[in-house]
């Protein structure tokens, strides 16, 4: 008889308490009446592992979590059903506090800046990722780096991962990002603005070879409402949604980075990859909150998903 499915992991080192307030209409200035209030955990590698679960997928979130509000964080995360893995720490897990406009379906966010990580808190966190590693059949490393964390913290965990064969999924902006590559990823996931930063090319072709030649093997471009573009050793292609979708965009990129990683791991081809992830990213756009999506739309989306092969003059290297 075969085991369970192999995990998922997902990395969220700045782990939050995603707390959503939704009023009729926001008055700046002013006192508002909140309709309703939502808490749950969060953080890019939260969202991502709960939709990897909506796909059924068996995703275990690791990274680190300490206070009261680390504690609600993990409470909620088991009342998910989303594997924890989460290594304590002393200090505040950081809240993410987002306000939806009823009356718009804008949403505005604040982020607090996260705890400060000792050095025997990340020693430990470094020692329990190694070890859950070896139950991976793939890690996607998401989101920005709490203090302490050395920046280098991406390389490092993305070199770990190569070694124990499984294949990193990395997310990531600026130095986080660009340190990261040294740790050749199999993939990594920059939205244009982030890709911009990182690689200094204005053309999105250009930046994505520019990651590559650094370490990714692959890089997937988040260009918003234009969709994906893909650079890889075996093409390059374009994937473009069917219609501009209206909603709150927190979490689309989080939801094709899960569409992505699970491509990976069932080994579908690029243009699939693609499609699905094109798909699941306008899907939860049209969901309320990250980590969610809209399962008909999703359906609806998928097979009008224009996916079209680029050229892109990608040297291919020995991976």
């Amino acid at each position: 008889m075969s085991g369970p499915p192999a995990a998922i992991l997902t990395v969220t080192l700045n782990l939050a308490l995603d707390v959503t307030y939704a009023v009729d209409r926001v008055a700046w200035h002013g006192a508002n009446r909140v309709a309703s209030v939502a808490e749950r955990a969060g953080g890019k590698g939260v969202n991502v592992a709960r939709v990897l679960h909506a796909l059924g997928h068996r995703p275990v979130v690791a990274g680190l979590a300490g206070g009261r509000t680390g504690d609600a964080a993990r409470e909620e995360l088991r009342s998910a059903g989303l594997g924890d893995a989460l290594v304590p720490i002393a200090g505040e897990t950081r809240r993410t506090v987002a306000i939806v406009d009823g009356a718009t379906g804008d949403a505005t966010g604040f982020w607090e800046p996260g705890p400060v990580v000792a050095p025997a808190e990340w020693a430990a966190f470094l020692r329990a990722y190694g070890e859950q590693l070896r139950d991976a059949a793939a890690v996607v490393l998401s989101g920005s780096l709490p203090g302490g964390v050395p920046p280098d913290a991406y390389r490092v965990l993305c070199a770990l991962a190569r070694e124990a064969g499984v294949p990193a999924v990395l997310d990531a902006d600026g130095d986080a990002l660009r340190l990261g590559l040294d740790g050749r990823p199999l993939l990594v996931k920059p939205n244009i603005e982030e890709l911009a930063r990182v690689s200094r090319h204005a053309d999105p072709v250009a930046g994505a070879q520019a990651l590559r030649a650094a370490g990714a093997s692959a890089v997937v471009v988040s260009r918003g409402a234009d969709g994906l573009l893909a650079v890889a050793p075996e093409g390059g292609w374009t994937a473009t949604p069917p219609e501009r979708v209206a909603g709150n965009p927190t979490g689309a990129g989080d939801a094709a980075v899960a569409a992505l990683a699970a491509g990976i791991v069932a080994g579908r081809s690029w243009p699939e990859r693609l499609a699905d992830a094109v798909a699941l990213s306008a899907a939860a756009v049209a969901a309320p909150l990250a980590g969610s999506f809209d399962a008909d739309a999703r359906r609806r989306y998928r097979d009008a998903v224009d996916v079209r092969a680029v050229t892109t003059s990608t040297s291919h290297r020995e991976d």
